[in-house]
């Protein structure tokens, strides 16, 4: 038996601490609010993130880090642009396998997440990240669901493999952290433009055009910074990017749906309990492809639409009025 600590008690670290409480490990639920604490630890339920989910009573809930010291395996599940400050105090990181499940990129700085990790000197070598098709909501009702872990260290990358694996979440390895992660970040953004076709009410040719695209804008980025290029076809790919675009669960696919539909960003934002990583990744994406000289069409209409008031049937139009050329 291991001790699993997962940090943040959002929909998606809740789901793998039930996971990993399947396994009969020992977890600990780290959360900021103290509401999910007591709910989780009195009513074994997160009414906040997770409401129609019952936890087991092995979970144990609390809000205090530093109280978490003998983990052997930390999944890191709060959103990117909180990771440093959370972090920057939590020597529990520094003897346990590290499992990000966070997907973005960190905004002023271009770093991924395991770069945060490193900047902080966090980051060892079981450092691992874990991704691919996988809502919380499905997960907790114990759905078929498939995701792939990646690490440069394979014995870390198996023991998170065996750590999580279930009769209903399988988990694969990978040893492409780069890929992974810029998969895990790119689909959001993309999620919010497939919500944009849906709140404008364009069809499915539109939506697979986009997935499409969407893909191939990806991998340009992802490649350029070292990623192995069979990962964008895998589960961390094409497999997160159709669940995210497609899904009634994808918060950022919500959110385009809602800016389709005329809302202004601050309005679907202000409405939200969960976080949508795409909003932030969008900007930091775009300066991050900037450093390796990548054009990325699709996030930068996406950035207008958000940020410049840009009409979101104009920037459809003039996706669709760009020069032609080969696929690629």
């Amino acid at each position: 038996m291991k001790h699993v600590a997962v940090i943040g008690a959002g929909a998606w670290g809740t789901a793998l601490a039930v996971v990993a409480a399947t396994n009969q490990h020992r977890v600990s639920l780290w959360a900021r609010e103290s509401d999910v604490v007591s709910d989780v630890n009195t009513s074994h339920r997160n009414l906040r993130f997770l409401p129609d989910a019952e936890l087991q009573s092995s979970i144990y809930a609390t809000d205090d880090l530093a109280s978490i010291t003998d983990a052997d395996i930390v999944i890191v599940a709060i959103p990117t642009q909180h990771i440093r400050s959370t972090l920057t105090a939590a020597p529990l990181l520094r003897n346990a396998i590290v499992v990000n499940v966070a997907k973005g990129i960190e905004i002023g700085t271009h770093l991924r997440v395991s770069e945060i990790l490193g900047d902080l000197g966090l980051l060892g070598d079981s450092y691992t990240v874990l991704s691919g098709p996988s809502h919380a909501e499905e997960v907790v009702k114990s759905m078929p669901t498939t995701v792939v872990v990646a690490s440069q260290d394979d014995a870390a990358a198996r023991v998170v493999q065996d750590v999580l694996s279930t009769d209903d979440f399988r988990v694969y390895t990978s040893d492409d952290v780069i890929g992974v992660e810029i998969c895990g970040a790119l689909k959001n953004v993309i999620a919010i433009a497939s919500g944009v076709i849906d709140g404008l009410g364009m069809g499915d040719n539109t939506k697979a055009a986009l997935i499409t695209r969407g893909l191939a804008e990806i991998a340009r980025l992802g490649v350029a910074l070292g990623a192995t290029p069979s990962t964008f076809y895998g589960l961390a790919g094409l497999g997160d990017l159709y669940v995210t675009c497609s899904s009634r669960h994808s918060r950022n696919r919500f959110v385009g749906e809602e800016l389709g539909k005329g809302r202004t960003l601050d309005s679907i934002l202000s409405s939200m309990t969960a976080v949508a990583e795409g909003v932030t990744t969008t900007r930091a994406a775009l300066e991050l492809a900037a450093t390796v000289g990548v054009e990325l069409p699709i996030t930068e209409k996406i950035a207008g639409i958000m940020f410049a008031a840009e009409d979101p049937r104009d920037a459809i139009r003039e996706l669709m009025t760009r020069p032609t050329k080969d696929e690629d």
